[in-house]
């Protein structure tokens, strides 16, 4: 696509990158044959195809609306068009330099400012969040029903954890809502890697991933706090561990981006380039383990798998999970779709609660097509959004593994 940045786009240290991404793309719209909000719709400006022409005639100079703010707002960032455009744009990139030119030239209005800094504030911070979650359980009743709908609606307790006393050992993201809304998670996983002679490395000064606040308007703030994790990590590092393991797939996705988006940081860059390297979700763990030695699958167990686009587009797992559990032993019921977006994309079903309430309705329908027992996925964000519809339980797929385990086994 032939593009003339305007003199004030040019300035911006990602110019060239963006100038890039523009001429890769050849306007073909395949993209939009997989894009979830161009399917509900049926709007060009609400497809990857219409925001990168939006996105064009910003970085050229255009006049920049509410209108156009709007269309990038409602992109879920699946990256699903990222797996079907045949020239590879780098879509996903491209749209973070977009939002940041839209949002600084197109003040928001005070209602949307507050929710995305209250959203800024609580969710990054595990503490917070946890006692304001205690909060809402406990007014559950006398909350609106789109806010009870935001709470788990079962939390199962975190099992105690092994000791660190293996060789071999790796590092793990706590993460941020997911140790009060899913805390046997991560206790799940460290106990999996504990039998198969992989030790976690607790590194309690890790904090939120940075996405939270790269996608709501904060990128500096995001790219902060991703400079908090690689110095909270990187004495670890040093000391030989093997990886940073992610048990959920939003998060492992934008660590995966550390090295890309602190590229320019001379202070930064080679680590931020390591920790990324590092960075591996839970499958790409396990399916090098010899889990068959340590878990007996449930035969009549049916199970349905949500893989986040997280998971299959950003990280390019699409397929790992149900792999290992199908090598396992795991009934796996067919989903219908199972390329598209459920609707949770971080903070999206807040922002964008109506194409948000289809999408995941959408996938639930899909999901339940086969009349599984229970629906397993990798990312807490989907898990919490599609266990909101009050239908079929939704659970991280690494716990289902860990009941199968072998009482008797030991590392």
């Amino acid at each position: 696509m032939q593009t003339t940045l305007s003199e004030k786009s040019r300035h911006l240290q990602r110019a060239a990158e963006a100038e890039s991404i523009l001429r890769s793309c050849v306007h073909c719209g395949f993209c939009n044959a997989t894009c979830p909000t161009y399917q509900l719709l049926g709007d060009e400006l609400d497809g990857p195809r219409g925001r990168i022409y939006l996105i064009k005639q910003v970085l050229e100079g255009h006049e920049v609306s509410a209108r156009t703010q709007q269309h990038l707002d409602r992109c879920l960032s699946c990256r699903n068009c990222e797996t079907t455009c045949p020239s590879g744009v780098d879509y996903h990139n491209l749209l973070d330099i977009g939002r940041a030119v839209v949002d600084d030239a197109t003040p928001r209005s005070s209602g949307q400012r507050l929710l995305r800094q209250g959203l800024r504030t609580v969710l990054p911070h595990a503490s917070l969040f946890k006692t304001l979650l205690k909060i809402g359980e406990w007014l559950r009743p006398l909350l609106p029903p789109t806010l009870q709908l935001k709470l788990a609606r079962h939390i199962t307790p975190a099992k105690p954890r092994p000791s660190p006393t293996h060789a071999r050992r790796m590092l793990m993201l706590e993460g941020c809502v997911q140790p009060s809304l899913s805390p046997n998670t991560n206790a799940a996983t460290a106990r999996v890697l504990d039998r198969l002679g992989i030790s976690i490395t607790p590194i309690s000064l890790a904090g939120c991933c940075g996405a939270i606040d790269y996608h709501l308007d904060a990128q500096q703030t995001g790219l902060q706090r991703a400079r908090r994790n690689i110095d909270a990590w990187w004495p670890a590092i040093e000391n030989g561990a093997q990886a940073i393991v992610q048990t959920a797939s939003g998060c492992g996705a934008f660590i995966k981006d550390y090295g890309h988006l602190l590229a320019h940081d001379p202070a930064y860059a080679v680590k931020a380039a390591r920790v990324s390297a590092l960075s591996k979700d839970l499958v790409e763990i396990l399916q090098a383990e010899p889990l068959e030695q340590r878990v007996r699958a449930h035969h009549d167990q049916r199970l349905a798998f949500h893989c986040p686009c997280t998971l299959q587009h950003a990280l390019k797992l699409g397929g790992a999970v149900e792999s290992v559990l199908t090598r396992l032993g795991f009934h796996l019921t067919a989903v219908p779709d199972s390329h598209l977006c459920c609707g949770s994309a971080g903070t999206y079903s807040i922002t964008q609660p109506e194409l948000s309430r289809q999408l995941r309705d959408n996938k639930i329908n899909a999901l339940e097509s086969g009349s599984p027992s229970v629906i397993v996925t990798a990312n807490i964000g989907c898990q919490v959004h599609l266990d909101s519809a009050g239908r079929t339980p939704v659970r991280h797929w690494i716990e289902v593994v860990e009941e199968s385990l072998h009482a008797q086994d030991s590392p």
